[in-house]
């Protein structure tokens, strides 16, 4: 099993990698984002290990390009942040796991034994409508190869049209996918999301996407036609 690690902390490094021989791995090393993104790209492993706080490029935006360049080998972060937004924003670039320092060797590598055994996960599928493209993973969205920008929240709501798409969703069934239980607001804030996407997905492109079922909800399909 070969693993990559990534650690701009040279003596961490070196007691990581040998820890790791010591397990049976054969072990790479890199200590800045540049030089680890473009062995990751050169090499097939079986796990990376990559430190959050890296020179030149961090671990996040080397994590997230990996992603962007379709490699999907499992990843693990390993960071001395250790709130719980810094470790969603590592699993929402693309990690597998997270590990905050100071950490267990023991426990370190009971963690990258469970992500060899998961083994190398698929891509998650690009989902496709018409000319318009929904990339769930890499959290774009195109119409006709132009890239959409779009909040996160517009996105998670267009995502789960999309995951249901040609079939009818109420404004409830968005609420509770997209927003979570503590929302008590209006339920009408969806259709705020669904005018928003209907201006930067539709109305350019004289597309009607999303189209309103009177009294049931919203539909996405391929969006011939003109804009609603």
């Amino acid at each position: 099993m070969r693993i990559l690690v990534v650690e701009d902390d040279r003596r961490l490094a070196e007691l990581l990698g040998r820890g790791l021989v010591g397990e049976g791995y054969a072990v790479d090393m890199a200590h800045d984002g540049p030089r680890g993104l473009e062995l990751a790209l050169q090499n097939e492993y079986d796990v990376l290990v990559l430190d959050v706080m890296l020179p030149r490029l961090n671990g996040l935006r080397l994590c997230a390009q990996l992603r962007q360049e379709g490699v999907w080998t499992p990843v693990l972060m390993l960071t001395a942040k250790d709130g719980e937004y810094d470790q969603a924003e590592g699993l929402d670039t693309g990690a597998d796991d997270y590990v905050t320092k100071p950490f267990s060797f023991v426990a370190l590598a009971a963690r990258l034994r469970a992500l060899i055994r998961r083994g190398r996960p698929e891509r998650p599928s690009v989902i496709r409508i018409g000319d318009l493209e929904i990339d769930p993973a890499g959290r774009h969205c195109r119409r006709g190869g132009r890239e959409m920008a779009l909040t996160a929240r517009e996105f998670a709501v267009l995502e789960y049209l999309a995951s249901r798409k040609g079939q009818t969703v109420s404004k409830c069934e968005v609420l509770e996918h997209v927003w979570d239980d503590r929302f008590d607001g209006d339920v009408n804030i969806v259709e705020v999301y669904i005018s928003a996407l209907r201006r930067k997905l539709d109305t350019p492109f004289q597309r009607r996407s999303i189209r309103t079922v009177r009294g049931a909800g919203y539909r996405l399909d391929a969006g011939e036609g003109t804009p609603p």
